[in-house]
């Protein structure tokens, strides 16, 4: 039973079609891989029951021929979308044991569907940080290790759990968000896919807010084809975001596959920064040469202002959390400390709920909304943001349908290694923090090993509402580089 779990999504959902198995089968097979692999701390709650309730009502509505896009397909997903009367913390203690009475857009799409809930996954807290070492229950672990050594790797963040999960087969698929690359971080570093679609093609209602003007909901899966297929379900204008977009959903899953020549990719010169890996800089090379191959015309462009994309996200950012984070005061829902009077609560229920990653960030949002800094820093970067927006359309403008670049500086680093220095960490969102400035969509595929047997992943960045274009580009990726061979379970 456990051959199920090495499904990819579209295999499953054809199999259980075609009647080759049962969705309480292959629901009882993730249940039992999840339970296995608890030491990798992917899950933060697991809800057996449900999926079997769940999978039972799949397999009826298969037995009658009604079965949904993603009838009885099981997911995981991320700790950040609200999940009706399942316990959703955002990896906080200061939403302490909070179940949601309503379910987010995205997740409901995916029940209407017919997915199965597995359960919950690990993530930052509040999405914040870069490695998943952030979470209030915990780091999660990587499932790839070093050749020749058994120090546990960070799976990447904020989405570590979502990435992890899919990569040890606990799941066909996941959510994740991506707010500076959230999404395409871990999937690189854990030698998945995932996507980052464009601001507002995924409903953000229902979903933990981070930075408003920068988060976006996307799938994690093992093949482009599966992310094709999930996105689709996750896809579409909803009335109660004020930032969804009402435009169609395409068939993605009918991109991939579709010819890219003629195509041309832009490769963008600022992004050779200095110090690089050469294993980084080849494999940036290679994907080029293999889209070369597949009849693309390959343009050097430049996207002067992408220097300055780092610490512009590092304001906007903090600035948009500090305001979205004034809601969590011990009040209403959530963790509350007492104090000697209203302030006083306040003040302590904040210290002892929100972790050293989060209170960071809250008070430089705070400092670069104050009074006498707010034209200095939270208004300059939001020029600077309209400055690395302009760039790429106007890149787009002459004719460039994607653009190829490294999806991360390095392949996954350990637990532990790079927490001292905030700026350190900061440095892995180089590559994708562009991305989210500018509202548009972009995908990691893996496509390739490091020196220490470790995946490396090449990002395309598209069009706005393009994503199409990268899923047929993607597709070309992962057919020369080969599917990434998961590694064998150690836990």
């Amino acid at each position: 039973m456990t051959s199920l779990t090495t499904l990819t999504l579209a295999e499953a959902r054809d199999g259980l079609r075609g009647k080759k198995f049962a969705a309480r089968e292959i629901a009882d097979a993730h249940i039992a891989a999840i339970e296995k692999a608890r030491a990798l701390n992917a899950f933060v709650l697991e809800t057996p029951d449900r999926a079997r309730e769940m999978a039972a009502a799949s397999d009826a509505r298969l037995a009658k021929g009604e079965g949904g896009p993603l009838e009885g397909v099981p997911l995981g997903i991320k700790d950040l979308f609200a999940t009706e009367g399942v316990r959703t913390t955002a990896c906080s203690k200061i939403l302490g044991n909070f179940v949601p009475t309503y379910e987010s857009t995205v997740t409901s799409q995916l029940w209407r569907d017919g997915a199965v809930l597995l359960g919950k996954l690990n993530n930052d807290e509040f999405a914040m940080g870069s490695s998943n070492e952030t979470s209030c229950f915990g780091p999660v672990q990587n499932p790839w290790r070093r050749r020749g050594s058994n120090a546990p790797l960070v799976p990447g963040g904020s989405s570590g759990g979502s990435a992890t999960a899919v990569a040890a087969h606990l799941c066909l698929g996941a959510t994740g968000t991506d707010t500076g690359g959230s999404i395409r971080q871990p999937a690189a570093f854990t030698g998945t896919v995932g996507i980052k679609p464009t601001y507002g093609r995924c409903s953000r209602w229902g979903v933990v807010a981070f930075a408003s003007s920068l988060d976006q909901a996307g799938p994690f899966t093992r093949t482009v084809q599966d992310a094709a297929i999930l996105l689709r379900s996750m896809s579409g204008h909803d009335p109660k975001d004020s930032t969804s977009v009402d435009i169609a959903v395409p068939d993605f899953e009918a991109a991939v596959g579709r010819s890219i020549k003629g195509r041309k990719i832009g490769i963008p010169k600022e992004y050779r920064v200095p110090n690089m890996p050469a294993e980084i800089e080849t494999l940036w090379s290679q994907g080029a040469e293999w889209l070369k191959a597949a009849g693309a015309e390959l343009v050097e462009i430049s996207l002067p202002h992408t220097k300055y994309a780092l610490p512009a996200y590092y304001i906007v950012a903090p600035a948009e959390a500090s305001s979205n984070l004034a809601r969590y005061d011990g009040v209403r829902y959530g963790l509350r400390e007492d104090g000697r009077d209203v302030i006083d609560m306040y003040e302590k229920t904040r210290a002892e709920g929100f972790g050293p990653e989060v209170r960071r960030r809250v008070l430089i949002g705070t400092y670069v909304l104050s009074a006498g800094y707010y034209d200095a820093y939270y208004l300059q970067a939001q020029k600077v943001r309209t400055l690395i927006k302009r760039d790429f359309e106007e890149v787009f403008a002459k004719g460039v349908d994607a653009i190829l670049t490294p999806a991360t500086p390095s392949a996954a680093f350990a637990i532990g290694e790079k927490g001292a220095d905030p700026l350190e960490m900061y440095l892995n969102d180089i590559f994708t923090v562009t991305v989210n400035m500018a509202g548009l969509p972009g995908i990691s595929v893996p496509a390739g090993l490091d020196e220490n047997g470790l995946p490396l992943g090449l990002q395309l960045i598209g069009r706005p509402f393009d994503e199409e274009t990268l899923f047929a580009t993607g597709a070309v990726i992962e057919r020369a580089a080969g599917r990434m061979k998961l590694p064998d379970p150690w836990w």
